[in-house]
């Protein structure tokens, strides 16, 4: 279990996670001279001239923003953007240790649509990528595909997009340990932005016998009740024989059952009700939507949730360091299927020794980062480069080395970083 004390009282000593830190020195006038003025003015002529040199001339073609307005932080719900504030800066200490990247947490003062869309346009040129994370769907969706069409710069929008590259590695992973093909009958439970990512993906894939089902029972083409565009292309995509009910029994003789919705939502009689050799993802956070033991018991052969306190936890940060990385060395426009399937090819090829309680990499596996988040980037600049999308066209074993090489290269800033504790730092908690 999770300490609440340690917690509060570690980001109380260190006052947050992040800072920003000098990649030069400054120790004379003519450091100062030429990193700022008057040599920065040649630089800034040289960006005017051409602005696609801000990406070799500033810190931009590493650099992303982490945008939320507070209204869906993990599973807390609408709590603000400064509440938000520290688990963007924990998103951006992930970005940094597993992909080398520099983030910037963006927590908005609005939850207007339009006007989280007008500032992130604006903001957009200081950046090389922008990550949607933690806005209410659909809201966030409609924000990120707006963003995407509009922008020069990828916009990956981690709770669909990241959640469903994981889904997919871990359901790639968990059928071979099965025996079980594309062929077999998927249920999602869950319509907000991952179960909808999951669904395009798991289709995109291959998967053709798919169904999602909301609080009103299964989508099907022609139903009229709680829709909205997002689920009418799900309608389009899924469920082809139409069919009509509720999640128990829409998860009868199903081979999957995915869940991306609610605590308690699956009963160990829905998982009897399965095929044999059940498989079960209960990807709720932070409680699934049945418990390990729950799903075991009731004869799963392989469950996965978002915990870390079970085997299989299906955990963001296996993919989205990595894809990150990858768009940023592509310098792609768009973010597409191809990529995101090639980022869960990459994690399932890349786990290792498969069994019913290791369908997934683990960040606590020896050589996590120097594996993972280097073959998820190289495959995402492949599938970049064969799609057409990339700016810049690079190998994929280069884009594996860039990336071991930055991380390596923050391992090392961060073995010194903590030698050096910041000032005034206080371990007392406030009353």
């Amino acid at each position: 279990m999770h300490d609440k004390e340690k917690a509060l009282r570690e980001h109380l000593r260190h006052n947050g996670k992040i800072e920003i830190l000098s990649k030069v020195k400054i120790e004379s006038s003519e450091d100062l001279s030429t990193y700022y003025t008057p040599g920065v003015a040649y630089v800034s002529e040289a960006i005017k001239k051409d602005k696609d040199k801000a990406y070799d001339y500033t810190s931009k073609a590493n650099t992303i923003a982490i945008v939320t307005d507070g209204t869906r932080i993990l599973g807390l719900g609408d709590i603000g953007p400064e509440a938000g504030l520290p688990v963007m800066e924990g998103k951006a200490l992930l970005f940094k240790r597993f992909g080398g990247i520099d983030a910037v947490p963006i927590c908005l003062g609005t939850k207007d649509e339009e006007e989280i869309i007008k500032i992130v346009k604006a903001i957009a040129p200081s950046f090389g990528g922008i990550n949607i994370e933690d806005i209410k769907s659909p809201k966030s969706i409609r924000i990120a595909n707006k963003l995407s069409s509009e922008l020069d710069i990828p916009v990956f929008h981690d709770d669909r997009q990241g959640t469903s590259v994981v889904t997919l590695a871990a359901l790639i992973n968990a059928l071979k340990v099965v025996g079980k093909k594309k062929s077999s009958r998927v249920i999602i439970n869950g319509a907000g932005a991952a179960g909808i990512g999951i669904a395009e993906l798991l289709h995109h894939y291959g998967f053709n016998d798919l169904i999602v089902v909301d609080t009103e029972g299964a989508i099907y083409k022609g139903r009229k009740e709680n829709m909205n565009e997002f689920k009418e292309h799900i309608a389009d995509i899924t469920n082809k024989k139409h069919e009509k009910g509720a999640l128990a029994d829409i998860a009868k003789g199903a081979d999957v059952i995915i869940g991306a919705s609610e605590k308690g939502v699956f009963t160990e009689q829905m998982i009897r009700g399965m095929n044999d050799k059940a498989i079960v993802f209960a990807l709720a956070n932070p409680f699934p939507e049945i418990t390990y033991e729950e799903a075991r018991g009731a004869g799963a052969a392989i469950v996965a949730t978002g915990s870390s306190e079970w085997p299989n936890q299906v955990n963001n940060v296996i993919a989205f360091p990595g894809i990150m990385r990858g768009l940023l060395d592509s310098r792609i426009k768009r973010v597409n299927n191809d990529m995101l399937v090639g980022a869960a090819a990459a994690i399932a090829k890349s786990t290792g020794h498969l069994s019913t309680a290791h369908i997934l990499p683990n960040i606590s596996d020896k050589g996590f980062e120097s594996r993972i988040a280097p073959s998820v980037a190289g495959m995402v600049a492949a599938a970049a480069s064969n799609t057409g999308e990339a700016r810049i066209k690079i190998t994929e074993e280069h884009a594996k080395r860039k990336a071991k090489a930055l991380i390596k290269r923050y391992k090392k800033i961060e073995k010194m970083a903590v030698r050096y504790p910041y000032p005034e730092s206080r371990e007392e908690l406030p009353g």
